[in-house]
């Protein structure tokens, strides 16, 4: 199933093959930002082991999954979508 993940106004929408590499780069980007420690500890936990079927639980009843976090005094979303 092909994938877009994005890191608002960090990274561009970046389309992959199958959801372990879309999810694996994202996981990527995100822990190289300098966010706090609860919101890394959050994404660590969300991104890490299990991830997969996390998301594609999302993505089969929504077709995508939106969070957001804080940097920098400003929110920032994380996408990751289904391509249809």
């Amino acid at each position: 199933m092909p994938v877009t993940v994005e890191i608002e106004d960090i990274t561009q929408p970046a389309q992959f093959g199958d959801l372990a590499a879309a999810i694996a780069a994202l996981w990527n980007s995100l822990r190289a930002l300098p966010m706090g420690s609860f919101q890394y500890e959050a994404y660590r936990e969300f991104f890490g082991d299990g991830a997969v079927e996390r998301v594609e639980e999302f993505l089969q009843r929504d077709g995508r999954l939106m969070l957001t976090f804080a940097m920098a005094g400003r929110s920032h979303y994380v996408r990751v979508e289904v391509l249809r």
